[in-house]
């Protein structure tokens, strides 16, 4: 005889395809799940490695502004410090031309010549002073032509006046003082 399952065997086969598809969806959306947390956390670590590596950076940076700006300000000091030293040594070479330039006015004075006013601007002596006559301003600006330590001598201006029943000339002498080497100064003054 021949064997009928009345049983829906149909309805058991699509119960038993539906719990493996249902099984497989579910350990595919494990796995899954699984994957982007693991990419999740090895990204949020690398993130954090590279924050701390940009931490580091920027601690180092600011340190190393700090020392830059120690180091600017160092020679700012350093140019202020140099332009002092210059400025003593360049004193320190002009001192005896000072005191060579009034001996030399001293002696390029001729009598009857008295000054009121010596200005000196760099290397530029304006005079102001009195004279006898107008040939005794002539035979100071000779004595100054023929001096080694002032030279061009240009008379800006010469005015005839009388006082206390005197007749004298009001002058103002422009020279330039010259250029000596302070070693030949010096050697000049040992000799």
């Amino acid at each position: 005889m021949a064997h009928i399952n009345l049983l829906p065997w149909r309805e058991e086969l699509r119960k038993q395809q539906r719990s493996e598809y249902l099984t497989i969806l579910g350990i595919t959306a494990a796995v899954a799940a699984a994957v982007w947390g693991g990419v999740h956390l090895q990204y949020n670590e690398m993130i954090s490695y590279q924050n701390s590596r940009n931490d580091y950076l920027t601690t180092q940076i600011q340190g190393l502004d700090r020392k830059i700006a120690e180091i600017r300000e160092l020679e700012r000091q350093k140019e202020r410090l140099i332009a002092r030293m210059q400025a003593i040594e360049s004193l320190q070479t002009s001192r005896p031309l000072i005191v060579r330039l009034f001996d030399e006015l001293v002696m390029t004075l001729p009598d009857g010549v008295y000054l009121k006013e010596i200005t000196q601007s760099g290397r530029q002596v304006t005079i102001r002073g009195i004279a006898q006559s107008n040939a005794r301003v002539s035979s100071l600006m000779r004595n100054v032509e023929a001096s080694q330590w002032v030279t061009k001598p240009k008379l800006n201006v010469i005015q005839a006046t009388t006082e206390d029943g005197q007749r004298i000339a009001d002058f103002t002498l422009v020279l330039e003082q010259a250029s000596q080497q302070t070693d030949e100064a010096d050697g000049g003054d040992a000799g």
